[in-house]
């Protein structure tokens, strides 16, 4: 049986189980640089670029390397795209909605307000029209995308005083990480601040900073959160599901042969599902040692969680009376979202509630 039959046939596990590597060793070696908006430390965003990069390795049994950086070391955290634009740079993991600066359409491929969750992004990514639009409007920034996971619905952020109402939110300093939600907590007098992971500890602690999101329990306690800012809030209403996506050069990805970029697409694929998967496993144990370690839990007010809607929906009507494509891509997106939730209804949401009363 060759190599491509073993692939078809016994799909990723079965391949890396065998250590059947599935590259014909006479074609030359490939090296790449992937480069991650986010440090070390956070193993679980950083773990799917270096299981990516291992992936890849033993599929192609050494002859395809992918040398995996943290942010800093080969450039700053937000200076991926540039890298990917210019051809500097082979690869890179970041949060798309980061650089809506460049344009508001990021943020589709990552996460928005009161947008999609874990599952139902990547079901609109993979199998509605989600990809398809988001690499047409990537090609403007010479880079196709792949999923790298999702973090599932995020915590709605640290504050160091209580939110009891849209009042508290005046003048609020926050950090958040880009896209949309910035415009739509402006509205609700929020200051945004987009700031690396790594540098929100200091500024929460000297008090330049009074509040900040970021994830969800395990990624937050390892960066000490709960530790500057003792309130705790749910649901991150901007964040039902962030896409994680590793963005390739498009030459660079072009010029692979058709076995290397089977790898690659395989290896991402192992890599999203990897980070998905381990979210929904350490977060759980680590809200139990957040609260027992004194953080106060909120939900937030509904008239806050009212009033953010209010406001989100006002952003992307803004955004889609100045860009024909920002409204086809929303759009697009709804209409998904729309048939998902009545879905939901009668699947994991009818589900989950029920489990939820019992003592299992």
């Amino acid at each position: 049986m060759d190599r491509r039959s073993v692939l078809k046939n016994a799909g990723i596990a079965g391949v890396l189980a065998t250590g059947i590597a599935p590259a014909v060793h006479a074609q030359a070696a490939v090296r790449w640089r992937l480069a991650s908006s986010f440090p070390k430390s956070l193993d679980t965003i950083f773990g799917s670029a270096q299981l990516f990069a291992k992936t890849v390795s033993q599929l192609s049994g050494g002859k395809f390397e992918v040398s995996v950086h943290a942010a800093g070391e080969l450039m700053p955290a937000f200076g991926v795209v540039d890298a990917l634009q210019q051809g500097s740079l082979e690869m890179a993991q970041t949060a798309p909605y980061y650089f809506t600066g460049k344009d508001p359409i990021f943020a589709f491929g990552c996460a928005v307000p009161f947008g999609l969750n874990a599952r139902q992004m990547d079901s609109w990514m993979e199998h509605g029209n989600g990809r398809k639009l988001m690499d047409e409007f990537y090609a403007k920034y010479n880079m196709k995308s792949f999923s790298a996971g999702n973090t599932g619905t995020q915590m709605g952020g640290w504050y160091r005083k209580e939110i009891k109402s849209v009042a508290d939110l005046k003048g609020l300093k926050m950090r958040m990480g880009g896209g949309l939600l910035g415009e739509a907590m402006a509205k609700l007098g929020v200051v945004a601040q987009n700031m690396p992971a790594g540098d929100v500890y200091s500024a929460l602690e000297k008090g330049t900073l009074d509040a900040t999101e970021f994830v969800g329990p395990f990624d937050d306690e390892k960066l000490g959160f709960n530790k500057v800012a003792p309130y705790y809030y749910y649901p991150g209403w901007w964040e039902g599901g962030a896409e994680l996506e590793f963005f390739a050069n498009t030459k660079a990805y072009a010029a692979l042969s058709a076995e290397n970029k089977a790898i690659v697409d395989a290896a991402t694929a192992v890599a999203a599902r990897d980070m998905t998967a381990k979210y929904d496993a350490v977060n759980p144990p680590a809200l139990k040692r957040l609260v027992a370690a004194k953080t106060q839990l909120r939900p937030f007010p509904k008239d806050v969680l009212d009033a953010g809607y209010k406001a989100s929906m006002e952003v992307f009507a803004a955004h889609e009376a100045k860009s024909a494509d920002f409204k086809k891509i929303h759009q697009d997106m709804r209409a998904f979202q729309r048939d998902q939730l009545l879905w939901s209804k009668f699947s994991e949401y009818r589900f989950d509630s029920y489990m939820s009363t019992l003592k299992v």
